[in-house]
């Protein structure tokens, strides 16, 4: 089982060809990239007075990329890219592991035989799992953040919450260990363990020693963990940092809110049908079967899903990543759901049961059926969806090497990976190869009216090309010294000023045209910009992508024009 798992997430890690989510790139493999080969790009929540981001989860990344740079290895760009999703696919593998592991935990009312049914099917639902496929062996801190909690739920003393004695204390430090990294790679994992704890905390109050015990571990721990996140991140920015905090002050803020904000019950009626797809009605009657069972282990893991999916649903941004770890506690009570379902009253009386061959046919037949339903989705998601935004930068990787290439990518920002795919020093040099920003309102008492360079542009993209690029393209190509701000001191002040004068949110960028604009199909749409592009000398040379695919401003593939189109095959 172990073997298998590790196999078969690094395999999903490898050939995977799609894009997802922006932070896979520029939260976890640029900033490694970056310390390790000098150059890559750096969001707003790394370069900002107050740091966000602890270099902790992206740390994973440096020895592999330190590896590659030794021996010579990185002239190979594929290695680069490939490298690191190794790395993150045994991660991965660590959910699959144990997951069977919690289940024979949590779901030991059972038979020994009606236990083994239920491990099987929980590790079948965590093998299939689209959601899985889709996000868990990406170098995501919440696919980390579910490995690590799904270890640290196996490790916690569930005997404990329905009555029995603590047996083994040095379990008990283990899962606290693995769930104070699991925060401090994601401080909103907290709100699970608040849950946990306080669950054991009540069911060990007569005990004041053992209470004490437990504190004093936590304590300790917690403690242990914070002190070596403060330490990393203070070595790392050259100033006492202490990430953990400001990433909760800025996300109770209203900037949180600035990347998007959904009605309460979003993952009730979006998340969780995506995060489950065939296995949520298993899951469904899984909760309904815990809830039922008053006191049990099962209880309390839904009472733990509740909990977090409630806390959640208060915070305005939501993701359907933010719910993740939760997934493999759904697994579980999928299982349970159906196991029961199949084996009928035998299984909700936990008497012993002799498997007839008609109860293993139709257990046959469940599974094939959930496997049917749920791999073409996996497959599409990791072959195919959204495939240009990674294959562009394979096209861009091969431009020549000279002074006259650079690159403008007139898309929402954060669309493609950047170097950390490239791999390509001649274009880090700034000015050599720039997109438009989104950083958010920092510092601003209204931020409903602001607006980011990426709202500016798409407001009128043939007005920002007049006002903000030279009226003739220069054959040399120079450098956009000033292509997109940098959220630092100086930016906030400059929003500040904005804000205190009522005025035009356009921070005054210049750009120089590029020799490749990159861009989705749909800015073609916008009139008047296909005959502006084509009046300054730029022809197609290159598309990728599914022109369907993709909403709004991301929609029809991704295009590369050239000036002159001079590369490849020019696209009519």
């Amino acid at each position: 089982m172990i073997l298998f798992s590790v196999v078969f997430r690094v395999l999903v890690a490898l050939f995977t060809q799609s894009y997802f989510q922006p932070d896979e790139y520029f939260q976890a493999l640029e900033p490694a990239h970056k310390y390790v080969f000098g150059y890559g790009h750096l969001t707003w929540e790394w370069v900002n007075p107050e740091p966000l981001r602890s270099m902790l989860y992206p740390a994973l990344n440096v020895p592999v990329y330190w590896l590659l740079k030794v021996s010579g290895l990185d002239v190979y760009p594929s290695l680069v890219v490939y490298a690191p999703r190794v790395l993150h696919g045994v991660l991965a593998a660590l959910t699959d592991v144990w997951v069977p592991k919690l289940a024979s935990v949590v779901l030991d009312h059972a038979s020994s035989e009606g236990i083994a049914d239920r491990v099987v099917v929980s590790y079948f639902l965590s093998i299939t799992s689209f959601f899985h496929s889709l996000s868990l062996s990406r170098s995501l801190s919440n696919s980390l953040e579910v490995s690590l909690t799904t270890v640290a739920l196996g490790y916690f003393p569930w005997d404990a919450l329905v009555g029995s004695a603590l047996h083994n204390s040095s379990k008990l430090r283990w899962s606290t260990l693995l769930a104070a990294i699991a925060c401090a790679i994601r401080p909103t994992n907290a709100i699970i363990w608040i849950y946990m704890f306080s669950m054991l905390f009540w069911r060990v109050r007569k005990n004041t020693k053992l209470l004490v015990s437990i504190l004093r571990d936590a304590v300790c721990i917690g403690s242990t963990v914070i002190l070596t996140v403060f330490t990393l991140d203070t070595w790392f920015y050259g100033q006492p940092t202490l990430t953990l905090m400001n990433f909760l002050l800025v996300n109770a803020s209203e900037v949180s809110s600035f990347y998007g904000s959904s009605p309460w019950h979003y993952y009730l009626l979006q998340a969780l049908p995506i995060l489950c797809v065939s296995a949520l009605p298993f899951v469904l009657h899984g909760l309904w079967l815990a809830f039922a069972k008053h006191g049990s282990k099962l209880h309390i893991m839904a009472g733990c899903i509740g909990w977090t999916v409630s806390v959640y649903s208060f915070i305005g941004h939501k993701e359907w990543r933010f719910l993740h770890p939760l997934l493999p506690m759904m697994h579980i009570l999928a299982a349970e759901s159906i196991v029961q379902l199949i084996q009928g009253q035998e299984a909700r009386r936990a008497q012993p049961i002799s498997r007839s061959p008609a109860t293993w046919s139709r257990l046959q037949f469940v599974i094939p059926l959930i496997l049917v339903l749920s791999i073409p989705a996996s497959i599409y998601v990791v072959f195919f969806h959204c495939t240009g935004q990674i294959e562009v930068i394979s096209f861009l990787r091969q431009l020549p090497v000279d002074n006259s290439t650079t690159i403008g990518f007139l898309m929402p920002c954060h669309s493609t990976p950047w170097q950390a795919y490239l791999h390509r020093p001649d274009l880090a040099h700034p000015g050599k190869m720039w997109a438009l920003g989104c950083e958010p309102p920092l510092g601003l008492r209204n931020p409903t009216e602001y607006r980011d360079q990426t709202d500016i542009f798409f407001e009128s993209p043939v007005s920002y090309i007049k006002s903000h690029f030279p009226v003739h393209v220069d054959p040399t190509f120079p450098l956009s010294t000033f292509a997109c701000s940098v959220p630092n001191a100086t930016f906030i002040q400059a929003l500040k000023a904005i804000e205190t004068r009522s005025g035009s949110w356009d921070l005054g960028w210049r750009h120089e045209w590029p020799r490749y604009i990159v861009f989705f199909g749909a800015l073609l749409e916008e009139p008047g910009i296909r005959t502006l592009f084509r009046g300054n000398g730029y022809l197609e040379v290159w598309k990728g992508g599914w022109q369907w695919e993709g909403e709004g401003k991301r929609k029809g593939g991704v295009r590369v024009w050239a000036y002159g189109g001079t590369v490849g095959n020019i696209v009519n």
